[in-house]
Protein backbone atom coordinates (compact mmCIF):
# COMPACT_ATOMS: atom_id res chain seq x y z
CA UNK A 1 0.00 0.00 0.00
CA UNK A 2 1.30 3.47 -0.91
CA UNK A 3 1.90 6.50 1.50
CA UNK A 4 -0.69 8.31 0.24
CA UNK A 5 -3.34 5.59 0.91
CA UNK A 6 -2.02 5.77 4.31
CA UNK A 7 -2.16 8.90 4.87
CA UNK A 8 -5.98 10.14 3.87
CA UNK A 9 -7.90 7.76 6.52
CA UNK A 10 -5.93 9.54 8.68
CA UNK A 11 -7.05 13.01 7.33
CA UNK A 12 -10.68 11.84 7.17
CA UNK A 13 -9.96 11.18 10.55
CA UNK A 14 -8.97 14.67 11.71
CA UNK A 15 -11.62 16.37 9.61
CA UNK A 16 -13.85 14.31 11.76
CA UNK A 17 -12.59 15.82 14.89
CA UNK A 18 -11.99 19.06 13.71
CA UNK A 19 -15.98 19.24 12.32
CA UNK A 20 -17.21 18.04 16.30
CA UNK A 21 -15.21 20.58 17.53
CA UNK A 22 -16.04 23.49 15.65
CA UNK A 23 -19.64 22.31 16.21
CA UNK A 24 -19.20 22.29 19.80
CA UNK A 25 -17.58 25.81 20.07
CA UNK A 26 -20.59 26.85 17.83
CA UNK A 27 -22.93 25.77 20.97
CA UNK A 28 -21.05 27.29 23.36
CA UNK A 29 -20.97 30.67 21.58
CA UNK A 30 -24.50 30.56 21.25
CA UNK A 31 -25.08 29.49 24.38
CA UNK A 32 -22.54 32.47 25.72
CA UNK A 33 -24.43 34.64 23.42
CA UNK A 34 -27.82 33.98 24.99
CA UNK A 35 -26.85 34.16 28.31
CA UNK A 36 -25.41 37.40 28.06
CA UNK A 37 -28.53 38.63 25.83
CA UNK A 38 -30.58 37.21 28.97
CA UNK A 39 -28.34 39.10 31.39
CA UNK A 40 -29.19 42.30 29.66
CA UNK A 41 -33.30 41.80 29.15
CA UNK A 42 -33.76 40.39 32.61
CA UNK A 43 -33.22 43.55 34.75
CA UNK A 44 -35.54 45.49 32.15
CA UNK A 45 -37.92 42.86 32.46
CA UNK A 46 -37.90 42.85 36.51
CA UNK A 47 -38.26 46.31 36.64
CA UNK A 48 -40.61 47.11 33.44
CA UNK A 49 -44.14 48.68 34.66
CA UNK A 50 -46.94 50.07 32.85
CA UNK A 51 -49.31 52.61 33.67
CA UNK A 52 -53.24 51.92 34.24
CA UNK A 53 -54.29 55.32 34.46
CA UNK A 54 -53.27 59.07 35.66
CA UNK A 55 -55.55 60.75 37.28
CA UNK A 56 -55.70 64.72 38.95
CA UNK A 57 -58.26 66.13 41.97
CA UNK A 58 -57.87 69.34 42.09
CA UNK A 59 -59.31 71.23 45.31
CA UNK A 60 -58.24 74.30 47.92
CA UNK A 61 -57.80 72.31 50.96
CA UNK A 62 -54.74 70.35 48.28
CA UNK A 63 -54.12 68.58 44.83
CA UNK A 64 -53.96 65.03 44.74
CA UNK A 65 -52.03 63.12 41.14
CA UNK A 66 -52.48 59.30 41.38
CA UNK A 67 -50.51 57.56 39.25
CA UNK A 68 -51.80 53.75 38.77
CA UNK A 69 -49.40 50.77 37.84
CA UNK A 70 -49.58 47.50 37.53
CA UNK A 71 -46.11 46.94 39.70
CA UNK A 72 -45.08 49.45 42.25
CA UNK A 73 -43.67 52.29 41.05
CA UNK A 74 -39.55 53.34 42.65
CA UNK A 75 -39.78 57.12 42.74
CA UNK A 76 -37.23 60.73 44.11
CA UNK A 77 -38.23 64.16 43.85
CA UNK A 78 -37.36 67.16 45.52
CA UNK A 79 -38.87 70.49 45.81
CA UNK A 80 -36.91 73.71 44.50
CA UNK A 81 -37.88 77.12 44.67
CA UNK A 82 -37.53 80.39 42.70
CA UNK A 83 -39.57 79.55 41.11
CA UNK A 84 -41.68 76.88 43.10
CA UNK A 85 -41.61 73.32 41.49
CA UNK A 86 -41.77 69.69 42.14
CA UNK A 87 -39.38 67.19 40.42
CA UNK A 88 -40.64 63.26 40.66
CA UNK A 89 -38.40 60.93 39.02
CA UNK A 90 -40.29 57.72 38.26
CA UNK A 91 -38.12 54.82 37.95
CA UNK A 92 -38.63 51.71 35.57
CA UNK A 93 -41.09 53.16 33.35
CA UNK A 94 -40.70 54.40 29.72
CA UNK A 95 -42.66 57.50 28.85
CA UNK A 96 -46.51 56.34 27.64
CA UNK A 97 -49.49 57.84 26.73
CA UNK A 98 -51.36 57.59 29.62
CA UNK A 99 -48.14 59.47 31.17
CA UNK A 100 -48.38 62.54 28.19
CA UNK A 101 -51.68 62.60 29.03
CA UNK A 102 -51.05 63.77 32.99
CA UNK A 103 -50.04 67.62 30.66
CA UNK A 104 -53.64 68.16 29.62
CA UNK A 105 -55.63 67.08 33.04
CA UNK A 106 -53.81 70.20 34.94
CA UNK A 107 -56.79 72.51 34.81
CA UNK A 108 -56.14 76.66 35.14
CA UNK A 109 -58.49 76.92 38.34
CA UNK A 110 -56.58 73.92 40.31
CA UNK A 111 -55.12 76.08 43.15
CA UNK A 112 -51.57 74.25 43.12
CA UNK A 113 -50.11 73.59 39.97
CA UNK A 114 -49.65 76.47 37.49
CA UNK A 115 -48.56 73.37 34.94
CA UNK A 116 -46.15 69.96 34.03
CA UNK A 117 -44.04 68.93 32.02
CA UNK A 118 -43.40 65.41 31.40
CA UNK A 119 -40.25 63.27 29.74
CA UNK A 120 -38.00 60.87 29.42
CA UNK A 121 -35.09 61.84 31.39
CA UNK A 122 -32.82 58.58 31.28
CA UNK A 123 -33.61 54.96 30.05
CA UNK A 124 -36.34 53.86 32.37
CA UNK A 125 -36.60 57.05 33.72
CA UNK A 126 -39.42 59.37 33.57
CA UNK A 127 -39.10 62.87 35.12
CA UNK A 128 -42.29 64.63 35.67
CA UNK A 129 -41.36 68.59 36.87
CA UNK A 130 -44.56 70.11 38.66
CA UNK A 131 -44.84 73.97 38.04
CA UNK A 132 -46.66 75.59 40.90
CA UNK A 133 -48.55 78.39 42.00
CA UNK A 134 -46.94 78.48 45.55
CA UNK A 135 -45.54 76.73 48.53
CA UNK A 136 -46.46 73.76 49.17
CA UNK A 137 -46.08 70.21 51.38
CA UNK A 138 -46.22 67.40 49.59
CA UNK A 139 -47.30 64.10 51.08
CA UNK A 140 -45.79 61.41 48.59
CA UNK A 141 -46.71 57.80 49.58
CA UNK A 142 -48.15 54.64 47.94
CA UNK A 143 -50.87 52.32 48.20
CA UNK A 144 -51.19 48.32 47.82
CA UNK A 145 -54.25 47.36 45.39
CA UNK A 146 -57.17 47.48 46.87
CA UNK A 147 -61.01 47.21 45.93
CA UNK A 148 -60.47 47.93 41.43
CA UNK A 149 -57.45 49.60 42.33
CA UNK A 150 -53.96 48.08 41.61
CA UNK A 151 -50.97 49.76 43.34
CA UNK A 152 -51.15 53.91 43.43
CA UNK A 153 -48.21 56.17 43.82
CA UNK A 154 -49.90 59.57 45.26
CA UNK A 155 -48.66 62.81 45.42
CA UNK A 156 -50.69 64.99 47.74
CA UNK A 157 -49.89 68.79 47.23
CA UNK A 158 -50.48 70.70 50.35
CA UNK A 159 -50.60 74.74 50.45
CA UNK A 160 -48.23 75.89 52.51
CA UNK A 161 -50.91 77.83 54.66
CA UNK A 162 -53.52 75.54 54.43
CA UNK A 163 -57.22 76.87 54.45
CA UNK A 164 -58.90 77.48 57.94
CA UNK A 165 -62.80 76.12 57.55
CA UNK A 166 -63.25 78.42 60.92
CA UNK A 167 -61.86 81.64 58.94
CA UNK A 168 -63.92 80.85 55.85
CA UNK A 169 -66.85 80.84 57.81
CA UNK A 170 -66.20 83.54 59.67
CA UNK A 171 -65.49 85.51 56.56
CA UNK A 172 -68.70 84.30 54.98
CA UNK A 173 -70.74 85.40 57.84
CA UNK A 174 -69.18 88.63 57.80
CA UNK A 175 -69.80 89.24 54.14
CA UNK A 176 -74.18 87.72 54.56
CA UNK A 177 -74.06 90.31 57.19
CA UNK A 178 -72.86 93.24 55.53
CA UNK A 179 -74.85 92.74 52.23
CA UNK A 180 -77.83 92.42 54.11
CA UNK A 181 -77.19 95.21 55.73
CA UNK A 182 -75.74 97.25 52.79
CA UNK A 183 -78.65 95.63 49.75
CA UNK A 184 -81.61 94.53 52.50
CA UNK A 185 -80.66 91.14 50.72
CA UNK A 186 -78.60 88.65 51.23
CA UNK A 187 -75.29 87.92 49.26
CA UNK A 188 -75.77 85.41 45.75
CA UNK A 189 -72.66 83.62 46.97
CA UNK A 190 -71.25 83.11 50.13
CA UNK A 191 -68.59 80.42 49.29
CA UNK A 192 -64.78 80.78 50.88
CA UNK A 193 -62.68 82.84 49.54
CA UNK A 194 -60.09 82.13 46.90
CA UNK A 195 -62.40 79.23 45.74
CA UNK A 196 -61.80 78.00 42.29
CA UNK A 197 -64.50 79.40 39.90
CA UNK A 198 -65.24 75.49 38.82
CA UNK A 199 -64.95 72.73 40.98
CA UNK A 200 -64.22 69.48 39.28
CA UNK A 201 -68.17 67.89 40.36
CA UNK A 202 -69.36 71.01 38.69
CA UNK A 203 -67.68 70.77 35.82
CA UNK A 204 -69.15 66.89 35.49
CA UNK A 205 -72.18 68.20 35.95
CA UNK A 206 -72.30 71.04 33.29
CA UNK A 207 -70.44 68.70 30.71
CA UNK A 208 -73.30 65.80 31.20
CA UNK A 209 -75.92 68.24 30.65
CA UNK A 210 -74.44 69.59 27.48
CA UNK A 211 -73.22 66.47 26.15
CA UNK A 212 -76.67 64.49 27.02
CA UNK A 213 -74.18 61.00 28.21
CA UNK A 214 -71.16 59.94 29.01
CA UNK A 215 -68.17 60.28 26.94
CA UNK A 216 -65.21 57.40 26.38
CA UNK A 217 -62.54 59.68 25.95
CA UNK A 218 -60.97 59.86 29.63
CA UNK A 219 -61.86 57.01 31.02
CA UNK A 220 -59.50 57.50 33.72
CA UNK A 221 -62.03 59.89 35.48
CA UNK A 222 -65.60 58.99 36.42
CA UNK A 223 -68.63 61.16 35.35
CA UNK A 224 -72.14 61.21 36.63
CA UNK A 225 -74.99 60.59 34.41
CA UNK A 226 -76.60 62.61 31.97
CA UNK A 227 -78.91 63.36 33.97
CA UNK A 228 -77.63 64.43 36.95
CA UNK A 229 -78.16 67.63 36.27
CA UNK A 230 -76.12 70.38 38.10
CA UNK A 231 -77.29 72.15 41.41
CA UNK A 232 -79.25 75.78 40.77
CA UNK A 233 -76.46 78.58 42.60
CA UNK A 234 -75.70 77.43 45.85
CA UNK A 235 -77.02 80.39 47.71
CA UNK A 236 -80.49 82.12 46.59
CA UNK A 237 -81.47 85.48 48.00
CA UNK A 238 -84.16 85.64 50.52
CA UNK A 239 -85.98 88.16 52.34
CA UNK A 240 -84.17 90.53 54.59
CA UNK A 241 -85.79 89.63 58.00
CA UNK A 242 -87.91 92.24 59.83
CA UNK A 243 -87.40 90.65 62.89
CA UNK A 244 -85.29 88.72 65.51
CA UNK A 245 -84.17 85.64 63.56
CA UNK A 246 -86.46 82.45 64.45
CA UNK A 247 -86.70 79.00 63.35
CA UNK A 248 -89.48 77.87 60.90
CA UNK A 249 -90.98 74.21 60.71
CA UNK A 250 -94.21 72.09 60.58
CA UNK A 251 -95.88 72.06 63.85
CA UNK A 252 -98.61 70.33 62.20
CA UNK A 253 -98.12 66.46 62.26
CA UNK A 254 -101.50 65.94 60.61
CA UNK A 255 -100.67 66.63 57.53
CA UNK A 256 -103.90 69.01 57.12
CA UNK A 257 -102.17 71.68 55.82
CA UNK A 258 -102.44 74.17 58.84
CA UNK A 259 -100.32 76.26 61.11
CA UNK A 260 -96.51 75.20 59.32
CA UNK A 261 -94.89 77.66 61.68
CA UNK A 262 -93.02 77.88 65.28
CA UNK A 263 -90.39 79.71 66.23
CA UNK A 264 -87.25 78.71 69.47
CA UNK A 265 -85.19 81.16 71.01
CA UNK A 266 -82.16 81.91 69.00
CA UNK A 267 -79.03 81.96 71.20
CA UNK A 268 -76.77 84.37 72.56
CA UNK A 269 -72.54 84.33 71.99
CA UNK A 270 -71.94 85.14 74.90
CA UNK A 271 -69.80 88.08 73.93
CA UNK A 272 -72.10 91.26 74.27
CA UNK A 273 -75.25 88.77 74.59
CA UNK A 274 -75.33 89.46 70.50
CA UNK A 275 -77.04 86.64 68.31
CA UNK A 276 -75.15 83.62 66.84
CA UNK A 277 -75.61 81.58 63.98
CA UNK A 278 -76.46 78.13 64.34
CA UNK A 279 -73.95 76.23 62.22
CA UNK A 280 -74.15 73.04 60.34
CA UNK A 281 -71.35 71.23 59.25
CA UNK A 282 -72.90 69.47 55.96
CA UNK A 283 -70.51 66.27 54.68
CA UNK A 284 -70.84 64.57 51.58
CA UNK A 285 -69.79 61.04 51.41
CA UNK A 286 -67.01 60.36 49.55
CA UNK A 287 -65.41 61.80 46.70
CA UNK A 288 -62.02 61.85 44.59
CA UNK A 289 -60.16 58.46 44.99
CA UNK A 290 -63.44 56.88 46.34
CA UNK A 291 -65.95 57.10 44.38
CA UNK A 292 -68.39 55.41 46.88
CA UNK A 293 -71.28 53.24 45.38
CA UNK A 294 -71.79 52.70 41.92
CA UNK A 295 -75.34 51.87 40.30
CA UNK A 296 -76.32 49.67 37.59
CA UNK A 297 -76.31 52.79 35.48
CA UNK A 298 -73.03 54.24 36.09
CA UNK A 299 -74.22 56.37 38.94
CA UNK A 300 -71.32 57.60 41.53
CA UNK A 301 -72.62 57.91 45.03
CA UNK A 302 -69.75 60.58 45.69
CA UNK A 303 -71.80 62.92 42.71
CA UNK A 304 -75.19 62.01 44.17
CA UNK A 305 -73.48 63.42 48.09
CA UNK A 306 -72.64 66.27 46.87
CA UNK A 307 -75.47 67.79 44.53
CA UNK A 308 -77.75 66.80 47.61
CA UNK A 309 -75.33 68.78 50.20
CA UNK A 310 -74.89 71.78 47.76
CA UNK A 311 -78.67 71.77 47.83
CA UNK A 312 -79.28 71.40 51.51
CA UNK A 313 -76.50 74.42 52.40
CA UNK A 314 -77.91 76.82 49.80
CA UNK A 315 -81.10 76.13 51.92
CA UNK A 316 -79.52 76.69 55.16
CA UNK A 317 -77.32 79.44 54.11
CA UNK A 318 -80.89 81.32 53.34
CA UNK A 319 -82.44 80.53 56.89
CA UNK A 320 -81.39 84.23 58.55
CA UNK A 321 -80.15 82.63 61.71
CA UNK A 322 -78.36 79.53 60.20
CA UNK A 323 -74.74 78.99 58.24
CA UNK A 324 -73.73 75.88 56.90
CA UNK A 325 -70.09 74.26 56.13
CA UNK A 326 -69.10 71.77 53.80
CA UNK A 327 -66.34 68.86 54.87
CA UNK A 328 -65.80 69.08 50.89
CA UNK A 329 -67.17 71.19 48.31
CA UNK A 330 -66.15 69.64 45.26
CA UNK A 331 -64.88 66.09 43.46
CA UNK A 332 -62.04 65.22 46.15
CA UNK A 333 -61.34 62.77 48.93
CA UNK A 334 -61.07 63.72 52.62
CA UNK A 335 -60.18 61.31 54.82
CA UNK A 336 -62.87 60.34 57.81
CA UNK A 337 -61.02 62.02 60.84
CA UNK A 338 -60.62 65.06 58.69
CA UNK A 339 -64.00 65.34 58.62
CA UNK A 340 -64.62 65.42 62.07
CA UNK A 341 -61.52 67.75 62.63
CA UNK A 342 -63.49 70.19 60.54
CA UNK A 343 -66.54 70.02 61.62
CA UNK A 344 -65.45 70.30 65.43
CA UNK A 345 -62.98 73.69 64.12
CA UNK A 346 -65.98 75.42 63.17
CA UNK A 347 -67.90 74.92 66.36
CA UNK A 348 -70.95 72.94 64.42
CA UNK A 349 -74.19 72.53 66.43
CA UNK A 350 -75.16 69.71 64.16
CA UNK A 351 -73.33 67.19 61.98
CA UNK A 352 -74.85 65.28 58.82
CA UNK A 353 -73.56 63.29 56.74
CA UNK A 354 -75.08 62.32 53.17
CA UNK A 355 -74.76 58.75 51.20
CA UNK A 356 -76.74 56.60 48.80
CA UNK A 357 -76.92 53.17 50.35
CA UNK A 358 -75.71 49.81 48.11
CA UNK A 359 -76.12 46.26 49.45
CA UNK A 360 -75.99 43.00 48.12
CA UNK A 361 -79.30 42.63 47.12
CA UNK A 362 -80.55 44.82 44.17
CA UNK A 363 -83.90 44.59 45.91
CA UNK A 364 -83.13 46.50 49.04
CA UNK A 365 -84.74 50.04 48.80
CA UNK A 366 -85.76 52.88 50.84
CA UNK A 367 -84.17 55.93 52.70
CA UNK A 368 -82.02 55.10 56.06
CA UNK A 369 -80.85 57.64 59.10
CA UNK A 370 -78.29 56.27 61.26
CA UNK A 371 -76.39 57.36 64.53
CA UNK A 372 -73.52 56.22 66.21
CA UNK A 373 -73.72 53.15 68.82
CA UNK A 374 -71.32 52.30 71.54
CA UNK A 375 -72.49 48.56 71.82
CA UNK A 376 -72.36 47.20 68.22
CA UNK A 377 -74.49 47.91 65.02
CA UNK A 378 -78.60 47.37 66.09
CA UNK A 379 -78.52 45.43 62.78
CA UNK A 380 -76.57 43.04 60.83
CA UNK A 381 -77.37 45.33 57.74
CA UNK A 382 -76.44 48.67 59.52
CA UNK A 383 -72.85 46.56 60.66
CA UNK A 384 -72.22 45.98 57.05
CA UNK A 385 -73.09 49.42 55.92
CA UNK A 386 -71.09 51.28 58.75
CA UNK A 387 -67.83 48.67 57.74
CA UNK A 388 -68.18 50.00 54.43
CA UNK A 389 -68.51 53.34 55.19
CA UNK A 390 -65.50 52.90 57.21
CA UNK A 391 -63.74 51.36 54.60
CA UNK A 392 -63.32 54.87 52.72
CA UNK A 393 -60.15 55.87 53.84
CA UNK A 394 -58.45 52.48 52.42
CA UNK A 395 -60.33 53.32 48.96
CA UNK A 396 -59.92 57.26 48.84
CA UNK A 397 -55.96 55.92 50.23
CA UNK A 398 -54.61 57.81 53.20
CA UNK A 399 -50.97 58.40 53.82
CA UNK A 400 -50.57 56.07 57.08
CA UNK A 401 -47.24 57.07 57.94
CA UNK A 402 -48.84 60.99 58.83
CA UNK A 403 -48.25 61.86 62.13
CA UNK A 404 -51.30 63.76 61.80
CA UNK A 405 -53.34 61.19 60.58
CA UNK A 406 -52.44 59.14 63.74
CA UNK A 407 -53.10 61.38 66.75
CA UNK A 408 -56.06 62.76 64.78
CA UNK A 409 -57.66 59.24 64.80
CA UNK A 410 -57.88 59.60 68.75
CA UNK A 411 -60.76 61.32 68.30
CA UNK A 412 -62.50 58.15 67.41
CA UNK A 413 -62.42 57.27 70.70
CA UNK A 414 -63.73 60.10 72.45
CA UNK A 415 -67.77 59.58 71.34
CA UNK A 416 -70.39 59.93 74.76
CA UNK A 417 -73.39 59.08 75.68
CA UNK A 418 -74.59 62.63 75.35
CA UNK A 419 -74.05 62.61 72.14
CA UNK A 420 -75.47 59.62 70.98
CA UNK A 421 -78.64 60.59 72.65
CA UNK A 422 -78.78 64.02 71.00
CA UNK A 423 -78.08 62.32 67.60
CA UNK A 424 -80.70 59.50 68.27
CA UNK A 425 -83.13 62.93 68.71
CA UNK A 426 -82.06 64.91 65.87
CA UNK A 427 -81.96 61.42 63.70
CA UNK A 428 -85.09 60.84 64.51
CA UNK A 429 -86.86 64.56 63.09
CA UNK A 430 -84.90 63.95 59.81
CA UNK A 431 -85.96 60.16 59.50
CA UNK A 432 -89.61 61.47 59.58
CA UNK A 433 -89.54 64.68 57.12
CA UNK A 434 -87.48 61.70 54.58
CA UNK A 435 -90.29 59.57 55.03
CA UNK A 436 -92.61 61.35 53.42
CA UNK A 437 -90.41 61.93 50.35
CA UNK A 438 -89.16 58.05 50.14
CA UNK A 439 -90.41 54.53 51.46
CA UNK A 440 -87.91 54.01 54.61
CA UNK A 441 -86.24 50.76 54.60
CA UNK A 442 -86.44 50.53 58.58
CA UNK A 443 -89.24 52.89 60.15
CA UNK A 444 -86.37 53.68 63.24
CA UNK A 445 -82.81 55.49 63.33
CA UNK A 446 -80.31 52.76 63.10
CA UNK A 447 -76.71 52.22 64.91
CA UNK A 448 -73.64 51.73 64.00
CA UNK A 449 -69.99 52.50 64.63
CA UNK A 450 -69.65 55.13 61.58
CA UNK A 451 -66.07 56.27 62.09
CA UNK A 452 -67.28 59.81 60.71
CA UNK A 453 -69.65 60.34 63.34
CA UNK A 454 -67.46 59.91 66.23
CA UNK A 455 -67.50 64.02 67.27
CA UNK A 456 -67.39 63.73 71.04
CA UNK A 457 -69.50 67.01 71.14
CA UNK A 458 -71.80 67.20 67.90
CA UNK A 459 -75.33 65.74 67.90
CA UNK A 460 -74.22 63.54 64.10
CA UNK A 461 -76.26 61.41 62.14
CA UNK A 462 -75.67 59.81 58.72
CA UNK A 463 -78.55 59.73 56.05
CA UNK A 464 -78.74 57.15 53.16
CA UNK A 465 -80.98 59.00 50.72
CA UNK A 466 -82.03 56.20 48.70
CA UNK A 467 -80.47 52.43 47.60
CA UNK A 468 -78.01 53.21 44.57
CA UNK A 469 -77.68 49.59 44.30
CA UNK A 470 -81.46 49.12 43.59
CA UNK A 471 -82.29 50.62 39.76
CA UNK A 472 -85.43 52.08 40.38
CA UNK A 473 -83.98 53.95 43.26
CA UNK A 474 -80.94 54.79 41.31
CA UNK A 475 -83.52 56.79 38.87
CA UNK A 476 -84.77 58.45 41.85
CA UNK A 477 -81.25 59.79 43.15
CA UNK A 478 -80.66 61.06 39.19
CA UNK A 479 -84.06 62.90 39.28
CA UNK A 480 -83.09 66.57 40.50
CA UNK A 481 -86.33 67.23 42.11
CA UNK A 482 -86.08 64.49 44.22
CA UNK A 483 -82.59 65.29 45.51
CA UNK A 484 -83.91 68.74 46.13
CA UNK A 485 -86.86 67.24 48.23
CA UNK A 486 -84.17 65.58 50.10
CA UNK A 487 -82.31 68.42 51.28
CA UNK A 488 -85.62 70.40 52.04
CA UNK A 489 -86.45 67.41 54.47
CA UNK A 490 -83.28 67.49 56.02
CA UNK A 491 -83.41 70.92 56.56
CA UNK A 492 -86.64 70.83 57.87
CA UNK A 493 -85.92 67.79 60.31
CA UNK A 494 -82.59 69.95 61.52
CA UNK A 495 -85.38 73.01 62.24
CA UNK A 496 -87.49 70.63 63.75
CA UNK A 497 -84.66 69.21 66.43
CA UNK A 498 -83.48 72.96 67.00
CA UNK A 499 -87.05 74.34 68.09
CA UNK A 500 -87.27 71.10 70.51
CA UNK A 501 -83.70 71.27 71.70
CA UNK A 502 -82.95 74.73 72.53
CA UNK A 503 -79.38 74.94 71.46
CA UNK A 504 -77.48 76.43 74.14
CA UNK A 505 -74.85 79.92 74.00
CA UNK A 506 -71.65 79.69 72.88
CA UNK A 507 -68.60 81.65 74.56
CA UNK A 508 -66.62 81.55 71.54
CA UNK A 509 -65.95 83.70 68.60
CA UNK A 510 -67.89 82.17 65.76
Amino acid sequence: MSPKMLIKPFRSIESAATATHNWRRRQILRAGASTLVLGLVAPRLAWASSVLGVRVWPARDYTRVTIESDQPLQNAQQLLQDPDRLVVDLNGLDLDQALRDLVSKITPNDPQIQSVRVGQYQPHVVRMVFDLKGSVKPQVFTLPPVGTYKYRLVFDLYPAIPPDPLMDLLAQTERKEQRLNENNAPPATLSGPATPPLSDSDAFFQRYAQEGGPSTSSPDVPRPPAHLSPAPGPHPAVPKPTQPPVAIARDNDSGDGGDDTYSFTTPKSGRGNTVRLLTVAIDPGHGGEDPGAIGSAGTYEKHIALDVAKKLRAKIDAQPNMRAMMTRDADFFVPLNVRVQKARRVGADLFVSIHADAFTDPSARGSSVFALSEHGASSAAARWMANKENASDQIGGINIKSNDATVNRALFDMSTTAQIRDSMRYGNFVLKEIGDINRLHKGLVEQAGFAVLKAPDIPSILVETAFISNPDEEKRLNDNAYRDRMADAILTGIKRYFAANPPLAKNRMT
